[in-house]
């Protein structure tokens, strides 16, 4: 049986799909970008007037940006010593004492909390370039301090961004959206009102005037820290950058090993070796360099009642250290 084709018969019609409405699709990406910044703008304006706002993220480490915020706004009056390091350096000296005991000091405490020696020798770099009225560092170490440079960036913020931010008087708000990070902003948003107002005794982020960070508390969180990671020898080797450094501009640099809780001590380094270990370090990195060591841990011993944990002294107890370390200072004035 033959089936032909009817020429006369209806052809089913095709249709072409339309084309997207590529228009639409990039105006409602458009208005999906305004809506978020829209949000996060009246987010941070809110946050702002009920004194939740955490500083920019620079280096999304609350304590250490909460410091580029306080050197914004408290500009240092031509300060002639740095005193670097990391958070015993922040936490253990107190520069009206340093004034008391060591006349014509002005003090800038340019130390931040969680930093390993590389970043903080970046971060004196920075201030040294920025304060060039400053005659001499003092520099507060402990052994946690010289764990890990190797495997950290050494530089923990962007330089030119915080010389803006600090000295520039750039408009801070760009930088919540050039170091945008909404979980950090709005976990420290829960936190940073009590910090500020030192209603978190252990974890206060209150300054005085020269950048020092008291722990007003008699509590105590126990030795917190367990047994420190091996020395690095990187670490070593940004701290012999420093001492060169300074050496070559005839700028006087002591280094103090900042005290350590008894308790810790017994618990962890029982028979002495690490502290032994790394004095020796420290006395073969800074040789040659003119720089001066003084072992505050074995040379001032308070006793476990003047510490909040393993490394951090209370601020009655960082008074006393503070008389001490204003001795062990050189007067470059007399030439000594």
């Amino acid at each position: 049986m033959t089936h032909t084709t009817d020429p006369d018969a209806q052809q089913p019609m095709t249709t072409s799909p339309e084309p997207p409405n590529f228009r639409g699709y990039l105006w409602g990406v458009a208005g999906g970008l305004v809506g978020a910044v829209t949000a996060f703008c009246l987010l941070l304006t809110l946050l702002d007037q009920t004194g939740n706002l955490p500083p920019p993220a620079f280096s999304n480490n609350l304590c250490a940006d909460e410091k580029l915020e306080f050197l914004r706004a408290n500009h240092a009056q031509d300060p002639n010593l740095l005193v670097m390091g990391s958070s015993v350096a922040w936490r253990h000296v107190d520069s009206n004492t340093l004034i008391e005991h060591a006349p014509g000091i002005r003090p800038l405490n340019g130390a931040f909390c969680g930093m390993h020696v590389n970043q903080s020798v970046y971060i004196a770099d920075w201030l040294l370039e920025r304060e060039p009225g400053i005659e001499q560092v003092v520099m507060l170490v402990d052994p946690i301090d010289f764990a890990g440079c190797s495997v950290l960036p050494d530089e923990p913020f962007d330089k030119q961004d915080i010389d803006a931010f600090v000295y520039g008087d750039a408009w801070r708000w760009q930088y919540y959206m050039r170091y945008f990070s909404p979980v950090s902003l709005l976990r420290n948003a829960q936190t940073v009102q009590a910090q500020r107002s030192n209603l978190d005794e252990m974890n206060p982020l209150v300054f005085n005037r020269f950048g020092d960070g008291p722990l007003n508390t008699r509590g105590s969180r126990g030795l917190f820290y367990g047994q420190p990671e091996p020395l690095d020898p990187v670490c070593f080797d940004a701290l012999a950058s420093m001492a060169r450094r300074l050496q070559h501009e005839g700028k006087p640099f002591t280094i103090v090993t900042s005290p350590l809780n008894p308790d810790w001590k017994a618990k962890f380094d029982p028979k002495g070796e690490l502290g032994t270990r790394f004095n020796q370090a420290l006395a073969k990195t800074l040789g040659g360099t003119g720089a001066r060591l003084w072992d505050g841990d074995n040379g001032w011993e308070p006793g476990a009642a003047a510490f909040i944990d393993a490394i951090h002294m209370r601020w009655s107890a960082a008074k006393g250290f503070t008389e001490a370390l204003a001795e062990k200072l050189p007067d470059h004035r007399r030439g000594a």
